[in-house]
């Protein structure tokens, strides 16, 4: 039987007909939901795929999803008639675009509860004048632009209006496209990345201001008093949200337990709120999606609420509906009608280009104008320069409007995407973020005079690793010729909130978050009780862990610290032999620390409470700290080396230090092991009066040997044993040991004394000395 079904083309929407077709039966029996589950899942491996392929040419995902709507577009698949009527038959559109638009709402709900509005209050004149430039300047260019060209324009766009929207929307540049193409790249902590992100936010306020006036206009075109109407339902849906919306969500961060998630009612019903939003919004004659946004914008960011409603929707809102967004942008977007119109379209592309050229440079003057580098001003130029998900948006509202039709759209669509594939990948050739770390100055403890200030930043990620840093530092030695300066930096994983935080806790106010109070606290209980040796200044990093290390090694260079502790944890299992449950905490970071410190690193293996306990109360039960020290060469082992030789002044440590040697010298360099017998006698020599320093040395053929020498110490308790991580290792010590590396972070023997096969209740400091810039190691002279 034959179905009849009505159809609203555009083109005879226009001449207000409404037509009558055949709709014939699928070719398949899927019905509504399974045929869109067909098209995210095609959508998400063709995406997947071009994400696969373009990630060496450093294209942002963004790129890839609208590359992928566009391939399934009747530009290339949907081209094919039985692709079509296979994959997207009959009502697909429709059913698309609604699921795509309600993909872009939740998209910018979520980018609003992640945005920091606060930040523009802590930002300077430097953020306010580039992003004032960024935005008047290729407003004014582009309007120009439309003016000489206005002859050629078609009716629509040639209208004074439709100039201030498209100049405006081309002039902005969108936070929600910034921010996960800033992280893609990881530069979130990054000088040009925090700079970048707070510019963006400003560029919003004035873009925004721009395109209420553009959708007032529009309202208003045919009479006056709807664009009064629009303004008036503009400041009561905003002073709805802000004055009752906002004030319930900090109720319910008030009403929840410390520690405790957010009530899952709580959640379910703001989740429910964004359509609710948009509905209010569109039924008010506001843009559908300024409603979601603006309720993203009065959530409290950050834990408990804002966090919680990023980890529950997150994945469901990118993963599942945004791919119904791409989709939908991709079946508007038909390549071949762009070279059809091209006639119809050269006014536009030439506003676009002219917006996208005058925003570059004025971007690229003002940085200049600031004093910042040409590189680094190239490098925020083309940030500020980023197209995506939110101009996409925007080139579909001019759709409804009437301003353009499928040819613009499609030609706007490849602006975009070309765009951001060109700027994209310039960025990460042009700015290094770990570019500033490497240092050519020496900045370790071997090489610092014994009678100076040590400068030390102590990572800090919970109140375990506070205890286990404490206890260290404590054991260290500090002394009034040679005190500490401690950079104690606590370390919290973004969430909930786009912008990174950093906390200067002696500068700033502390925050609200309980947490930052309770270390803060105690670090400053423990300063006033060790005054005299040990000055602590407190700060608070709250980033991504990808960027996480770009605060530290910023905190190491400018304090000129000469080590980094970072803690790590290994707990035993009790009821399970030989099995042990390794806490991942900061492996990600610590790796890049290792690799881009300015200065030396300590790794602290914290194992559960041992380490606390026979540290702090070792003296109720010895008199003395047992620590013991493998020394097998190299950079690491001197660095480990001069800090145990520390350690060894402290008359409540007893130090046993452990060398081991080649059989005939076997597999030795030269200057290493020359390095090394300077380092050692020197070590000998001052401490042979010292009846709590034992020295030995044992000779070993390969590695199975060396496991078993240090096997053979574990008969005598060491609360702490301490090992160089790898660099200038003689290999023969090491040679048969290439099954055993779990943890690189910790180097071969660092891993084996951590682990619970070694048996082991002593926690353990794994040292890697400075690695200077162009060298494999530091191994400098003595």
């Amino acid at each position: 039987m034959m179905k009849i079904g009505l159809s609203e083309p555009s083109e005879m929407i226009e001449k207000d007909f409404l037509v009558c077709y055949e709709k014939h039966a699928s070719s398949h029996t899927f019905g509504a939901f399974p045929r869109v589950l067909l098209q995210v899942v095609t959508f998400i491996v063709i995406a997947r795929i071009l994400r696969f392929l373009l990630k060496p040419l450093r294209q942002p995902m963004v790129v890839s999803c609208i590359l992928g709507g566009i391939i399934l577009g009747p530009s290339v698949l949907s081209g094919k008639k039985r692709f079509r009527e296979y994959v997207f038959p009959g009502d697909s559109d429709f059913v698309l675009k609604n699921i795509g638009v309600i993909g872009f709402m939740y998209f910018l709900f979520l980018n609003g509860v992640k945005m920091d509005l606060s930040v523009i209050k802590k930002v300077g004149k430097k953020h306010w004048y580039i992003a004032l430039s960024g935005v008047l300047v290729p407003i004014c260019t582009t309007g120009i632009t439309a003016i000489i060209l206005r002859k050629s324009q078609e009716k629509e766009l040639a209208k004074a209006l439709s100039v201030l929207g498209v100049s405006s929307a081309l002039s902005i540049t969108a936070f929600p496209v910034l921010y996960p193409i800033v992280r893609e790249l990881n530069l979130l902590s990054s000088d040009i990345g925090r700079m970048a992100l707070s510019t963006a936010v400003i560029s919003d306020i004035i873009g925004i201001q721009g395109i209420i006036i553009f959708e007032a206009g529009k309202q208003g075109e045919e009479r006056t008093i709807t664009a009064l109407w629009y303004l008036i339902s503009l400041i009561v849906v905003m002073v709805s949200i802000i004055g009752g919306v906002r004030q319930a969500m900090l109720w319910i961060v008030r009403t929840t337990p410390e520690g405790k998630p957010v009530d899952q009612i709580y959640v379910i019903g703001i989740l429910l709120g964004v359509l609710v939003a948009g509905f209010v919004a569109d039924m008010g004659g506001l843009a559908m999606a300024n409603g979601p946004l603006w309720l993203g914008l009065a959530v409290p960011d950050g834990p408990p609420l804002g966090a919680t409603l990023v980890q529950k929707s997150e994945t469901i809102i990118m993963d599942l509906l945004m791919p119904c967004s791409f989709i939908f942008v991709g079946m508007t977007t038909d390549v071949y009608s762009i070279s059809a119109q091209w006639s119809h379209l050269q006014t536009l592309f030439y506003m676009a280009l002219v917006a996208y050229v005058a925003k570059m440079v004025s971007t690229l003057i003002a940085s200049r104008f600031f004093d910042m580098s040409i590189t680094d001003s190239f490098t925020l130029s083309l940030i500020m320069s980023l197209r995506g998900e939110v101009e996409l948006l925007l080139f579909i509202h001019w759709m409804d409007f009437k301003m353009i039709a499928k040819p613009h759209f499609s030609m706007l669509v490849i602006l975009t995407v070309t765009v951001t594939s060109i700027a994209t990948p310039l960025i990460s050739v042009l700015y290094d973020p770990t570019r500033p770390y490497m240092v050519n100055k020496r900045r370790n403890i071997q090489h610092t005079a014994p009678n100076t200030e040590l400068h030390i930043v102590a990572c800090i990620d919970g109140e375990e690793s506070l205890a286990g840093v404490i206890n260290l530092l404590e054991v260290s030695n500090p002394t009034i010729n040679s005190p500490f300066k401690v950079h104690a930096l606590r370390l919290i994983e973004l969430a909930g909130r786009a912008a990174p935080v950093f906390i200067d806790h002696e500068n700033q106010e502390n925050g609200s978050d309980a947490d930052f109070n309770s270390v803060y606290n105690a670090l400053k209980i423990f300063e006033e009780a060790n005054g005299k040796y040990i000055k602590i200044h407190s700060f608070t990093t709250i980033t991504s862990k990808r960027s996480m290390y770009q605060d530290i090694c910023e905190l190491a260079l400018v304090k000129k610290a000469s080590l980094i502790i970072l803690p790590l944890y290994k707990k035993h299992l009790d009821n399970l032999d030989g099995t042990e449950l390794l806490v991942q905490g900061n492996i990600s970071v610590n790796a890049n620390i290792l690799k881009h410190a300015p200065c030396s690193v300590g790794i602290l293996v914290n194992k559960g409470s041992c380490y606390q306990n026979h540290l702090v109360n070792c003296s109720a039960r010895l008199s003395v700290h047992h620590f013991a020290l493998i020394f097998l060469g190299g950079s690491d082992a001197r660095e480990a080396l001069a800090y145990a030789d520390r350690m060894a002044a402290n008359p409540d440590v007893s130090l046993t230090v452990i060398r081991f040697l080649t059989h005939n010298n076997e597999g030795d360099n030269k200057m290493e092991k020359k390095l090394d017998d300077g380092l050692v006698t020197w070590f000998w020599v001052k401490n042979e009066r010292n009846n709590q320093v034992i020295y030995q040395e044992v000779v070993v053929k390969n590695g199975l040997e060396t496991i078993a020498a240090i096997q053979a110490m574990n008969t005598v308790y060491y609360d702490l044993w301490i090992v160089g991580r790898k660099h200038g290792i003689n290999p023969v010590l090491l040679r048969g040991l290439s099954y055993w590396g779990e943890n690189n972070e910790l180097g071969v023997i660092g891993d084996f004394v951590a682990s619970a096969d070694f048996d082991s209740p002593g926690s353990v400091l794994v040292v890697q000395q400075q690695i200077l810039r162009d060298q494999e190691g530091a191994s400098g002279s003595f």
